[in-house]
């Protein structure tokens, strides 16, 4: 090693860290003294708790008391090149070992910094020297296309860090690489200590039974697309952002390349400025891009995964998941985005467009992550699938139909409840049905002049009694098409029925008095 690299190791950085970040650090080296140097060790905190700082400073410490060198492993480019600046910072000297490195003078660094694939390459290549690596780290350690270097570094003690200690493949649990998880600070704790924003979630009720699951575990980007690209999501999707965050700085994630362009034209249409970023962009359209997405203050940015990790600004006002997401991970990420504290901002709005609140819980919840990291199909194996999810919903009226219906205090019919209790009292099904019919006939009979009101009042109730169709056909396990559509049919006609027969004698009860001729 150089004597300008090992002065550059012991000069005394200027960042200040915080005492959860300190007492990480002395939890992870009280490790280094007491477990065996092939050690496997991961450490979790949440995205904005400032693991790169954290790691970056083990750095600066480990080379100033060992005497063997320090690799940092990165999955991206641009985390490469962040975790390379942010080590500088700290005064460590670090070689970039990426496609364009020479690697002639690879002797005089004692750390370096490389993208995984590229790392891969030059290692089977026998180009880079690692036989003196005594410590591997490695960012963003969910991802299982680091294992494949393992191999390499049978000497050494690894030092995996992510915000999510949940594998992406179900079949690779990171139990399997690594012997201990050290959990670090929870999400609501740094809240509370002001170092993260907190959320305002605002969720709608989705209907997602039409998306497919992949063979990576989580939905198909052509069932995301066709769902999400349709006219109704769209109009929904602006209608969300118009009516929380109108004005406001956005960032939208998809689960598709159309489907983003799809809002980007969208929100245009709409006279609002918004821009599209996905991972085809040049790095000069993506550099502009984020330029744009940071100095405009309503700015609002549709992308494609791309900015899940290695991407912070914290002007970001609000997170928008225009997609579904099986992935844990995943949807922490791209919520995380918008945690940053900045000058006064202490909380952040989340729109959730694809029932992941309902999936996952509250971001920010007390997860459990040691009995992830334990039991993880366990911890998969009981979120909700999406039919369950749906089933608990309550569904309500829009609100211009409610409008119709000003005059009635409740509009909301419970068939789950309404079956269960017919069944448990021995009824038959079918009253489920006859009694909903009361219960539409009354709503309009009590917003109505006459039976003319009432039967037009009743013939915008398509949408709602299609609802009732449907969680009635699943209560009692028989949903064919033939079938549901007779069942709406007969519906119609027997409320329209119901109406005609008995609208005066109902109208009185209601009212006190006859209907006025």
């Amino acid at each position: 090693m150089s004597q300008n690299n090992l002065a550059l190791q012991d000069k005394k950085t200027d960042k200040e860290l915080y005492s959860y970040q300190k007492g990480a650090i002395n939890q992870i080296f009280e490790k280094f003294e007491t477990a065996p140097d092939d050690y496997h060790l991961l450490y979790q905190l949440p995205t904005g708790g400032g693991k790169t700082v954290i790691f970056s400073e083990m750095v600066r410490q480990y080379l100033k008391t060992h005497k063997k060198k320090v690799l940092v492993m990165t999955h991206r480019v641009e985390l490469c090149k962040q975790t390379s600046v942010m080590l500088t910072s700290f005064g460590v000297t670090n070689k970039v070992v990426d496609s364009k490195a020479n690697l002639d003078d690879q002797e005089n660094y004692s750390c370096y910094v490389a993208m995984v694939e590229t790392l891969n390459n030059r290692l089977n290549d026998g180009i880079l020297d690692i036989s003196d690596v005594g410590l591997v780290i490695i960012d963003e350690a969910h991802y299982n296309s680091f294992t494949k270097l393992f191999k390499f570094f049978e000497n050494s003690f690894i030092l995996g860090v992510t915000a999510t200690p949940l594998s992406s493949n179900k079949d690779l649990p990171m139990k399997g690489n690594y012997s201990e998880l050290i959990a670090g600070e929870t999400i609501e704790s740094l809240i509370e200590n002001e170092f993260l924003a907190r959320a305002e979630v605002y969720q709608y009720d989705m209907g997602l039974t039409s998306l497919e699951i992949g063979s990576n575990g989580d939905y198909t980007v052509k069932s995301s697309e066709d769902l999400y690209s349709s006219p109704a999501m769209l109009d929904k999707l602006l209608e969300a952002y118009k009516k929380h965050s109108n004005g406001k700085k956005a960032l939208i994630f998809n689960n598709g390349i159309n489907t983003s362009i799809m809002v980007y034209h969208t929100f245009r249409e709409a006279g609002l400025p918004i821009m599209h970023l996905d991972n085809t962009a040049t790095k000069k359209q993506r550099k502009q891009i984020l330029k744009w997405f940071k100095e405009t203050p309503d700015a609002i940015l549709t992308s494609v995964s791309i900015l899940t990790t290695g991407f912070d600004e914290p002007t970001i006002d609000t997170i928008i998941l225009n997609r579904a997401t099986k992935s844990l991970t995943l949807y922490y990420q791209m919520i995380g985005r918008g945690s940053r504290i900045l000058n006064n901002k202490s909380k952040f709005t989340v729109i959730d467009l694809g029932n992941n609140n309902y999936r996952f819980g509250p971001w920010g919840a007390d997860l459990d992550w040691q009995t992830i990291f334990r039991s993880p199909n366990y911890f998969m194996d009981r979120l909700k699938d999406d039919e369950a999810i749906e089933g608990d919903f309550k569904h309500e009226m829009p609100e211009e139909l409610r409008a119709e219906f000003a005059k009635s205090e409740e509009v909301y019919f419970d068939v789950k409840q309404v079956y269960r209790d017919a069944t448990f009292g021995g009824e038959s099904s079918k009253v489920v049905l006859e009694r909903s019919i009361e219960q539409h006939a009354k709503i309009c009979i009590e917003n109505s002049e006459d039976v003319y009101d009432a039967l037009a009042l009743a013939k915008q109730l398509g949408g709602d009694i299609d609802v009732r169709i449907d969680m009635y056909a699943k209560c009692i396990s028989k949903s064919t098409y033939n079938f549901l559509s007779w069942l709406r049919d007969d519906y119609r006609k027997k409320l329209n029925a119901y109406l005609r027969a008995n609208f005066d004698e109902d109208f009185e009860k209601i009212h006190g008095h006859p209907p006025i001729d």
